[in-house]
């Protein structure tokens, strides 16, 4: 029994002296520990960054469309005909008027399948054109922190990746000065 007492007790002191070496706030490691120093400010670090923003580019491009001639229609030839007979009918006398009736129908059968064929074969149609490019232009973008923070009455400053809160751990390194007095 004195023996699990013994066993029993060393057990005790080692868990308490190991439990009591964790309770402080400084971590040691090989004459360094780990430690807490308040932030006093913090800057932003920015950087000029050249970005691309792509955009859409649209117009209207003139198309010429053809329509198959074997479809089209003399009606308009003929129209032409007979109303620039009537017209050219006005014209003249005796002779003179069978020829400005004939030329009449030969110049309104003219115009008739002209524009008969401007407006069914020939259409200009507008198709929209696009293609994408890209505008440049300058951003700031933040690149970092410049934080300046107070340990033991001294002022230290560091480049930080993100922004810290009040509190910054700080590892603190304890070696012997090579001056002996």
């Amino acid at each position: 029994m004195n023996k699990t007492l013994i066993a029993v007790g060393i057990a005790s002191l080692l868990s308490l002296s190991s439990m009591n070496s964790f309770a402080g706030k400084h971590h040691r490691h090989n004459n360094s520990f780990e430690d807490t120093a308040r932030v006093v400010d913090v800057e932003p670090l920015y950087t000029n960054v050249r970005v691309a923003s792509p955009y859409r580019d649209c117009y209207k491009q003139p198309h010429h469309r053809e329509s198959n001639s074997q479809n089209q229609s003399y009606t308009g030839t003929i129209a032409g005909g007979i109303i620039g007979g009537v017209v050219g009918n006005q014209f003249g006398g005796g002779s003179g008027k069978k020829i400005m009736t004939a030329a009449g129908a030969l110049l309104g059968g003219s115009v008739g399948r002209d524009l008969t064929y401007q407006n069914s074969s020939h259409r200009n149609t507008y198709r929209e054109q696009c293609h994408v490019s890209k505008r440049y232009h300058q951003e700031k973008r933040i690149n970092g922190y410049l934080v300046t923070y107070k340990y033991k009455g001294q002022r230290y400053t560091t480049e930080m990746d993100q922004r810290p809160g009040k509190r910054i751990p700080v590892q603190v390194s304890v070696r012997p000065s090579h001056s002996y007095y």
